[in-house]
């Protein structure tokens, strides 16, 4: 064998072994459950949203979008299975005004370790779940974001990154529908193809969205897209704001919801997925919920049979037919 030859080899062993021991030392679900517990605490929230690239014809820019707020991450599940590897992490954000001291439920997310299945946004309302290869979901997590009243919004599976001592999660592209501050103003598209990337940062941690704006038809295909936006929220440590009502809400009424996450739960988790009735702002089955849960955190018995009812006329099973052109 010729010199040249020889070393070739031992160079690509060199790099295979390299390359193995990166794949051990990225496989760490110890140092990816801190990271995602490191988003726990209370933060003054910056929300920017920005169109960048205009892909449909004739279509202008909208204006860049700027909001805020005071939110607390308290800590709802951190499961681990039988052989102390993380399983489960569940993060509930809640909004708090700093003058009046209202509380406002906001958004959830729930991050799985190794997870089998996810929950996936088909056509308009309709949410279905899906098998995940081992392959993808091997050291990986999948995240999934929720609405106030814990209806589904969408799940986005991918690696913590720890290089250079900066803990970095980017989920792969998925659908999600409108957000709330799109689809109380807008009406030319209908759907959302992101990634998204969470990064633990001193002082607290960012959400960067890259999200493109697209028109679906009714079997879930693409028609067209019309503009792509960068999203960035920036949490930040807060000490100046009193968190106190929305952590005594939570105490409250974390009972309550844990019941309509179990609703939820039965038509995501046993494969069935679910069809929404409501309009697409949801207020319909929000409000409810939430008049319930005021009931419950000011003394109020709420029986099963109340959040059944409000489940029953506003919550269905995915349409056979949906499925069947969805996949």
């Amino acid at each position: 064998m010729k010199p040249q030859a020889t070393i070739l080899i031992l160079l690509a062993g060199l790099a295979g072994a390299a390359s193995a021991q990166e794949a051990a030392r990225g496989a760490d679900p110890a140092a990816d459950r801190k990271a995602i517990l490191a988003m726990l605490g209370e933060y003054d929230v910056d929300f920017a949203f920005d169109e960048t690239v205009l892909l449909a014809p004739g279509y202008e820019r909208a204006p860049a979008q700027r909001s805020g707020g005071s939110e607390v991450v308290i800590l709802v599940e951190d499961s681990a299975r039988a052989d102390g590897t993380p399983r489960r992490i569940v993060l509930q954000h809640i909004l708090v005004d700093p003058k009046s001291g209202h509380v406002t439920k906001h958004w959830r997310q729930d991050w799985t370790y190794e997870a089998t299945q996810r929950f996936e946004f088909s056509t308009d309302q309709t949410w279905r779940v899906r098998p995940l290869p081992p392959e993808k979901t091997r050291g990986a997590w999948t995240q999934c974001v929720y609405e106030v009243s814990d209806a589904p919004r969408y799940c986005g599976t991918g690696k913590w990154n720890h290089k250079y001592g900066v803990a970095t999660w980017t989920s792969d592209r998925t659908w999600r529908p409108l957000p709330r501050r799109e689809y109380t103003r807008r009406e030319d598209y209908n759907a959302m193809n992101v990634e998204n990337r969470h990064t633990i940062v001193p002082g607290g941690w960012t959400h960067e969205q890259d999200n493109t704006k697209t028109v679906r038809a009714a079997d879930g295909s693409t028609e067209r897209t019309i503009a792509r936006e960068y999203g960035f929220n920036d949490y930040r440590k807060d000490t100046d704001v009193d968190f106190t009502p929305a952590h005594d809400y939570w105490k409250a009424t974390a009972g309550y919801w844990e019941r309509v996450r179990a609703r939820w739960d039965a038509f995501l988790e046993d494969g069935r997925g679910l069809h929404l009735k409501t309009k697409i702002d949801g207020m319909a089955l929000i409000m409810p919920l939430f008049t319930q849960a005021a009931e419950v955190e000011a003394g109020k018995a709420v029986p099963d049979a109340d959040i059944d009812a409000a489940f029953a006329e506003w919550v269905d099973d995915v349409p056979a037919e949906t499925v069947a052109t969805a996949r």
